[in-house]
């Protein structure tokens, strides 16, 4: 589903969008607000680069992050939730993770966490491995994925 349907789905439904991105540096909320008249839905994006930025603007856990790392998807799941209550909106969605170069024994290069968060329900993880397909791809491969998040998220 296409950004224009995503935003159509979620003015029929009353909804608005809060992104929380990491890795993705606003790349959803680039698609999101590409599309002509999308701010009566989409409400507001956090780019969270670094850690202290996820915990003063998302209110992530510093315990959080210290014992699962950033990349995680208890990580994504504050990021999502901290992003909804700071927001207006009722559906958020949160995405971190090594698009690379780089990566590690058990974090490799392409493994993206993602979160999304709705208010009166639990919030659903999951973590995705889109492999070393360089930054540039998996910077791509990730916002599409958060899109199809939301677009699920309104079926």
């Amino acid at each position: 589903m296409g950004a224009e349907d995503l935003l159509a789905k979620a003015r029929y439904w009353g909804l608005r969008f809060v992104t929380a991105e990491s890795c993705t540096g606003g790349m959803v909320a680039a698609a999101l607000t590409d599309v002509a008249g999308s701010s009566d839905v989409f409400e507001r994006g956090f780019v969270t680069y670094s850690n202290a930025a996820k915990v003063e603007m998302l209110g992530v856990r510093p315990e959080t992050l210290a014992s699962h790392g950033a990349v995680s998807e208890a990580v994504a799941l504050e990021m999502a939730e901290g992003a909804l209550a700071r927001s207006e909106a009722e559906l958020a969605v949160a995405i971190t993770g090594i698009a690379g170069p780089g990566g590690s024994e058990f974090k490799p290069e392409g493994r993206v966490c993602f979160a999304l968060a709705r208010a009166g329900q639990p919030t659903f993880c999951e973590t995705v491995e889109f492999g070393a397909k360089g930054r540039p791809k998996v910077r791509k491969a990730a916002t599409a994925h958060a899109l199809a998040l939301l677009g699920a998220a309104l079926s």
